[in-house]
């Protein structure tokens, strides 16, 4: 009998291509909850620590504000995206 293991899209973040994509697929989602939690995600499949001195936020805080349970502040948001070399654009319809 075999064991299951649990899933972790981490596991799956090889490339930045792959993280950018991820990242857009959440945001076209419109819920901001699942774009924080990708924006956790990505975050830790870069390391956590080294987003933490990149943002100036502590690594305790960070996932806090990336948790399933956390609540970002926009500013926040922001600080992640552009520490991870994402920028955040609007298009017309």
């Amino acid at each position: 009998m075999s064991t299951l293991q649990k899933w972790d899209v981490v596991d799956h973040l090889q490339t930045e291509e792959d993280m950018a994509l991820y990242l857009e697929a959440c945001l076209e989602e419109g819920d901001p909850a699942l774009v924080v939690a990708a924006l956790g995600d990505i975050a830790r499949a870069r390391g956590m620590t080294q987003l933490a001195r990149d943002t100036g936020l502590t690594r305790e805080g960070l996932y806090k504000a990336l948790s399933a349970d956390g609540n970002p502040s926009f500013a926040t948001v922001m600080k992640v995206m552009k520490a991870l070399g994402f920028t955040l654009r609007a298009d017309a319809p």
